[in-house]
């Protein structure tokens, strides 16, 4: 049978995961009746809840007799580790653009790489029935990004069809009849070539692992496109490390390869298939896996570095284990170098003491996924702040610069460019209208200026803002940026917080907690409305008199306090802060909890 690989890229929210659904549905991968959720691709409960796809997923159809595989790939550039190795088992990819929005940032950085690696693109300009598309001028817009981005002769000439993966339609011009997929099926088929390797099916067996798998029943499974020759289930084969290193040497205890939205298990794997092995006890992303005879491994594509860190430690707070089930560093370090070896955009490295964990990634979203993965799993943490990855070069002291592209309503336009460019120290590079009273603002900031940024720019921008973030290099450190500008509520007590003290301490600030919550000494429960911190006692309760009234009680109304999101909290601490997180709640607290301890770590840093 013949064989087409292709990926699909795309931003985050143009609808690449439900265009695959179509594709399923009308490849005929599900029966006439077959129950099917919507965006069947992003399988995991984050992903639904939050609408992104975060692992890369490889599903397979049928058209006209030729299996196409197909690669729906992540679009947040946090999740880059796995786009890369993606985009090197596939022959072509279908990059998806909403036709209203025209090409973003994500878009950008999966497209460069896909480029880079002499791919040739197929573009689907998707959403052309909203009210805003306008396909001409996006068309225009992604030929500039191709040639941008450097984009060869041939990749140039790219073939495209319009869109709508909600209502199941793609035709190769405006006019045609609005009927199912095929034409975008046809283009696969007429535009992206054989894999290469078919005529390698003589040769000795390789393959690259590009993702890695656990299953309960068969443990390690790596998926990757086979480069050459067969492979049965019971032959004996090696793995190779980068470098050449043999790993192990095993027996391939099961061939599975994708069947519509299932994994089944085949006779034998074909050179330009991509399929899954079991078997293995160490091999991982990157090795090659081989023939006894073999001894080159294959190049595997390099890895852009992480941009930031984040400490992990254990819960030492007084309601630590309460919970949680899995509270032990040791516990802790197992699954975060389980969490490394599936993922290699992340790094973790022990601290002295041995009680935390350096992690080290991509970027926020990133680490915010993480730690919620980990607290529905029943872990309970102590996050820090996250903090920036600094590179020597030639005796100067490089740091990590964003390009950031803002879409913001006019009248908001001022507050994020002073914002960026005054306290952040970004550099403003390119500024123009972006149609219905919006402006589209292009600006180089250092990656520390963005770190708690979003929620101070949702705010700033009435939530109407878009802001996407993109890495984009290296630069000289640009001084000191000044973190938050107001100090903390802190409880002086441990116990349950009453009503009327915090009604009594509204006046101070704004409160992250409500009434009939436990709280303890050290913990952080709300902001100060100036710059230093004020430790508060929120358990503080009226005095009773024997003429009180006997409904004044309930005549305290509190304000409703914040809450933060993981993300947000892990954003807003200081240096010396720390985010708690359980299963069940997420709370603020000094990294010290007893004030005297403050006072002399205070003193010795100064």
């Amino acid at each position: 049978m013949d064989i087409r690989n292709i990926a699909i890229i795309a931003h985050v929210d143009h609808g690449k995961t439900t265009l695959v659904d179509q594709l399923l549905k009308q490849s005929g991968s599900f029966r006439e009746n077959q129950a099917v959720a919507e965006r069947i691709m992003d399988s995991g409960d984050i992903e639904r809840e939050r609408g992104i796809t975060i692992l890369a997923k490889a599903t397979s159809v049928e058209w006209k007799g030729t299996r196409i595989n197909i690669v729906d790939t992540p679009g947040h550039a946090d999740f880059g580790g796995e786009v890369e190795r993606i985009l090197s088992m596939v022959d072509g990819v279908c990059l998806l653009v909403d036709a209203a929005e025209g090409p973003m940032p994500q878009t950008k950085f999966v497209t460069s790489k896909a480029l880079a690696l002499g791919l040739k693109p197929i573009v689907v300009l998707n959403k052309v029935d909203k009210p805003a598309a306008d396909p001409d001028q996006t068309l225009n817009e992604v030929f500039d990004l191709f040639a941008n981005l450097g984009a060869s002769d041939a990749q140039l000439d790219f073939p495209h069809v319009y869109a709508s993966g909600v209502n199941g339609w793609a035709v190769a011009s405006l006019d045609d009849p609005r009927e199912g997929m095929g034409a975008l099926f046809d283009l696969i088929l007429r535009h992206v070539e054989p894999p290469r390797q078919l005529a390698r099916r003589d040769e000795p067996f390789r393959m690259l692992a590009t993702t890695l798998g656990v299953d309960p029943f068969l443990g390690r499974l790596l998926t990757g496109r086979v480069e050459a020759g067969t492979a049965r289930a019971g032959d004996t084969v090696k793995a190779l490390s980068r470098d050449g290193q043999r790993v192990e040497q095993f027996r391939i205890s099961k061939v599975l390869a994708f069947r519509g939205l299932t994994q089944t298990p085949i006779d034998q794997a074909v050179a330009g298939d991509i399929v899954t092995l079991a078997g293995m006890a160490k091999a991982t992303v990157a090795d090659t896996i081989c023939a006894p005879e073999v001894d080159t491994p294959l190049p595997a594509q390099p890895i852009d570095p992480p941009t930031i860190s984040v400490t992990f430690g254990i819960n030492d707070s007084p309601l630590a284990g309460r919970d949680g089930s899995k509270v032990q560093s040791r516990v802790i370090r197992e699954r975060l170098l389980k969490e490394a070896e599936s993922n290699v955009a992340i790094r973790v490295e022990d601290t002295p003491g041995g009680e935390a964990f350096v992690v080290s990634g991509r970027g926020e979203l990133q680490m915010g996924v993480l730690i919620e993965n980990m607290r529905r799993e029943g872990f309970e943490l102590s996050i820090s702040r996250p903090r920036v990855i600094f590179h020597e070069e030639d005796g100067q002291r490089l740091e990590p610069v964003e390009e950031v592209i803002i879409d913001v309503d006019d009248d908001f336009t001022g507050v994020v460019i002073e914002k960026l460019t005054g306290d952040r120290k970004g550099e403003l590079i390119d500024m123009r209208p972006a149609g219905h009273g919006k402006t589209r603002v292009v600006a180089h900031v250092p990656s520390r200026g963005l770190i708690g940024y979003q929620g101070e720019f949702m705010t700033d921008t009435r939530g109407n803002g878009v802001l996407n973030r993109i890495f984009h290099g290296w630069t000289p450190y640009k001084g000191p940026i000044q973190g938050r500008r107001q100090g903390v509520l802190i409880s002086m007590e441990d116990g349950v917080s009453v009503a009327y003290a915090l009604w009594n301490l509204e006046e101070r600030g704004r409160l992250f907690i409500g009434a009939q919550e436990q709280v303890y000494q050290g913990m952080i429960i709300g902001e100060h409305s100036r710059d230093n911190d004020l430790e508060v006692n929120p358990l503080k309760g009226k005095k009773l008199t024997n003429i009180r009234a006997s409904g004044s009680d309930e005549a305290v109304r509190l304000t409703p306090p914040v809450r933060m999101s993981l993300e947000e909290a892990i954003a807003y601490i200081a240096d010396d802060e720390l985010v708690e997180v359980t299963p069940k709640i997420v709370r603020l607290r000094k990294r010290f909890l007893d004030p005297h301890e403050r006072k002399r770590q205070a003193r010795a840093e100064t």
